[in-house]
């Protein structure tokens, strides 16, 4: 697919050259920084040497001190609290946070995870009538609640008080709870407003610490989880959550919990559960290495460890993710991770037998008409996975995509949208047709009689081809800054990974070398490509990995002139260790 680069503008040279003399690095890199919010020398330092000591304090968060209040006073009159948290990774991890840290402490407490299919998104009636049928006094939810205006107003009215831990952007009106945790309220002077789900839970733990006075020290062991949370729900990596997150892949690298280090074992994918399982020693050996390796990386949770978390809630029941999540012993969290890891290949059997059959029907449309969106509709798609097929849509066709399947005599589904566009505002105008909807900018979901996904698709296909435009039928890629090759050394490279961690907010930087050719050009399993770039007046050679590039074979060999956008990277064959740039683009003049 052909990407649109965007090369980032320019900092301001002023702070550009201030910030290169104060902590000696070259303007490149300097001007990374000045453009990630970086400024001057104390920044600088903020930036690169993280300090737990720097979060904020949790009681600057509206209503810290009442929900704590009700917390110390639960626990103090023996009542029954009930845990509740959503069914994605960050509700999941934040249950098990919440859930896990309470119960250390305290016997009368449980946790609740709604069942996707039959409850749906959020706070559900059902789950506030298991509340209340089984005595339990409170409801902390995590990762949900800001909307849930009626099932609070139910609680109220069953004698149950309401604790909503949430970090999603609210409503006109907030749910009448005892107390309402969300740095997005509009009368929420917290000074960082992107905490994820789990961080909300965990600045709630935090206080409850402060507030009781007992030994903090156990705080840092939570932070794998938030972590995870953070990497799975695509917050932004800066401010209080780069510390948050720079603290748990710590934990996530030396000491993870048994559920994550289980996880992280499966996605290595070097021995089987099984065979760890049965095989102490092989288990240690395995355990030991992983510790030493230290390389785990907020991809890896985001590719390797997220998507096993999230197979549970999309095909069966999230309630198995949470149990591993809390689970105390390696054996144990073996076994849980087994039965998690045979869902999780399921979900991939359905996610690419799924996809096969949208891509078929994308093709077979447009060859009667092309299209400016996608919206299909098959009434056996698994609901668990239609998002994930929507994003793989657009991988291959590049369009705003709504992916529907039948649930309850229902056509629901997923919408994923293109660069810059507002995927949501496109659905709005579809919403005399719709019963309910909701989502942001690039992603919703959608619930509409059976009988109007015709009108719908027609519809949707008229709102797309009015309001989309040239910039957005071309995948972007964001180019921090030109680099001559000879500015590619280990210096340089040290100085960029101790930039990670990487993520929304703080992306890995890509740079793009001009007027270059290719030299020592090979093919790599039909597919690849490995080769030398050569630069006028540069001495460096650097050797490059292009995955998927095999069709340009031809073209570089015959030394033509292009520009190249990439990644600068390690690699380590045989104990030796070289620099590679990681291609992400090619274009010839």
């Amino acid at each position: 697919m052909e990407f649109r680069w965007e090369i980032k503008s320019k900092a301001d040279q002023s702070i550009v050259q201030s910030l290169s003399s104060e902590i000696n690095v070259n303007p490149t890199l300097a001007n990374l920084l000045a453009n990630r919010g970086v400024g001057n020398f104390q920044e600088a330092k903020d930036f690169f040497r993280p300090d737990l000591d720097k979060i904020h304090s949790p009681f600057l968060m509206k209503d810290m001190d009442k929900a704590v209040g009700r917390l110390v006073e639960a626990i103090e009159q023996e009542e029954k609290i009930l845990v509740y948290g959503d069914y994605d990774v960050d509700g999941t991890t934040s249950v098990a946070l919440f859930y896990g840290f309470l119960k250390a402490i305290y016997p009368q407490v449980d946790f609740y995870i709604p069942d996707r299919y039959q409850e749906g998104y959020g706070v559900s009636e059902r789950g506030v009538r298991f509340a209340a049928e089984n005595d339990f006094k409170l409801i902390v939810s995590l990762d949900c609640g800001i909307k849930a205006i009626e099932k609070v107003a139910l609680a109220n009215s069953l004698g149950v008080d309401f604790i909503v831990c949430d970090h999603h952007t609210p409503g006109q009106e907030l749910p009448n709870a005892l107390a309402v945790l969300d740095p997005k309220r509009q009368d929420c002077d917290y000074p960082y407003k992107e905490l994820s789900g789990c961080g909300v839970g965990f600045k709630l733990i935090q206080a409850f610490t402060e507030r009781t006075g007992k030994n903090a020290s156990h705080l840092f062991g939570l932070l794998d989880l938030v972590a995870v949370s953070i990497a799975a729900d695509i917050v932004p990596i800066t401010g209080e959550n780069r510390i948050l997150a720079h603290y748990g892949l710590a934990r996530l690298n030396s000491n993870p919990r048994p559920g994550l280090m289980a996880l992280i074992l499966a996605g290595k994918g070097q021995r089987s559960l099984k065979e760890l399982q049965e095989n102490r020693q092989l288990l240690q050996r395995e355990m030991l290495q992983l510790k030493s390796d230290k390389d785990i990386e907020i991809s890896d949770i985001v590719f390797r460890i997220g998507p096993r978390i999230n197979a549970s809630g999309r095909l069966e029941h999230a309630k198995a993710s949470v149990e591993l999540l809390i689970s105390s012993d390696i054996h144990d969290a073996l076994r849980r991770a087994e039965v998690v890891e045979d869902v999780n290949s399921a979900r991939k059997n359905f996610d690419e037998n799924i996809t096969k059959e949208a891509i078929q029907m994308i093709e077979d449309r447009e060859q009667t008409k092309p299209l400016k969106s996608t919206v299909l509709y098959k009434e056996d798609w698994h609901k668990g996975v239609i998002g994930i097929v929507a994003s793989r849509c657009i991988e291959q066709f590049y369009r705003p995509t709504i992916i529907l399947t039948e649930s309850n005599n229902k056509a629901t589904g997923s919408a994923r949208s293109v660069y810059d566009f507002d995927i949501y505002e496109a659905i709005s105008e579809c919403s005399d047709l719709l019963e309910q909807f909701g989502g942001h900018k690039y992603a919703a979901g959608l619930t509409m009689e059976l009988d109007n996904v015709p009108a719908f698709q027609e519809r949707f296909e008229e709102v797309v081809s009015r309001r989309i435009a040239d910039i957005h039928t071309k995948p972007v890629l964001e180019v921090d800054d030109g680099l001559e090759l000879d500015q590619i050394n280990y210096k340089f490279y040290n100085i960029l990974q101790q930039m990670a961690p990487f993520g929304p907010g703080n992306t890995e930087p890509i740079f793009c070398a001009n007027q270059v050719y290719a030299q020592n050009i090979k093919v790599l399993k039909d597919k690849h490509l490995k080769f030398e770039i050569v630069q006028d007046g540069q001495v460096t050679r650097p050797v490059c990995i292009a995955f998927g590039f095999a069709t340009y074979y031809e073209m570089l060999r015959s030394k033509m002139r292009f520009n190249i956008a990439f990644e600068v990277r390690e690699n380590t064959f045989r104990n030796t260790s070289s620099l590679q740039l990681y291609v992400k683009d090619i274009k010839f003049d």
